[in-house]
């Protein structure tokens, strides 16, 4: 019997469908009982449908969540150049929805920052596209205000790469610490940001050779690279 009476407790139902076991207990009267196995044996059979959603969040939320995904898996540098970004867009956005914030709107901000230059508006376009794309990854929003928007023109220039009579030209007027750096940076054939990051202990004086830590993309790991150290660049470190 599915339906039955516990002593001083009430009436209780208990029954098995499909494997599975349901029960409910201490109605005042079994009708009761009965009524709540009837409602319970229909609500198996006929399922409600389960509607998905997209859940929208506003601007700076999805900033926030954007900013934490950078620092744990990026740079900190790349992670510095999102919040700076940042910022300035949850000046303007940061009380509205995401849905909310239309291409026409991004647009608009994107040709004032074009003002500065057209590097700095390309670089927002990215910055922020991957915010967005972010969200939409994780089903925060349905839809990219940035998805079909071309990035600003660039006039492309031969970049001027100095001679060796300019080099010369530099090394002769420049102090004893500039000379030992722009040399370090000509010996070595490496970035600025390379050279930044040298320690003493990349430097190997008995052997020559200089470890220098560079990024195959951005945001990426450093990779180390071995560098033979010229006669003049170790007459600099060892001094």
């Amino acid at each position: 019997m599915s339906v039955y009476l516990v002593s001083n407790k009430g009436w209780r139902y208990d029954f098995t469908l499909k494997g599975e076991r349901y029960t409910e207990a201490w109605f005042k009267t079994k009708t009761e009982a009965k009524q709540a196995e009837a409602k319970r044996r229909e609500e198996i059979k006929t399922p409600k449908e389960i509607v998905k959603t997209l859940t929208d969040i506003t601007f700076l939320e999805m900033i926030n969540l954007r900013l934490d995904h950078v620092k744990a898996y990026n740079s900190q540098k790349h992670y510095g150049e999102h919040y700076y970004l940042a910022k300035k867009w949850v000046k303007i956005w940061g009380k509205l929805d995401c849905k909310q914030i239309s291409q026409a709107m991004v647009e608009g901000y994107i040709f004032e920052r074009k003002k500065i230059s057209a590097f700095v508006a390309n670089k927002e376009i990215r910055y922020l596209r991957a915010a967005f794309n972010f969200a939409k990854a994780k089903n925060f929003i349905e839809h990219n205000p940035l998805d079909g928007m071309k990035f600003i023109p660039i006039e492309k220039r031969i970049k001027y790469v100095p001679s060796i009579e300019d080099v010369n030209k530099i090394l002769a007027i420049a102090n004893s610490d500039v000379q030992d750096y722009l040399i370090t940076i000509i010996d070595t054939m490496g970035r600025m940001s390379e050279i930044n990051l040298l320690k003493w202990d990349d430097v190997d004086l008995e052997q020559r050779f200089v470890i220098l830590y560079t990024r195959k993309k951005k945001g990426g790991n450093l990779t180390p690279r071995k560098i033979p150290m010229t006669k003049r660049l170790y007459e600099i470190l060892h001094r």
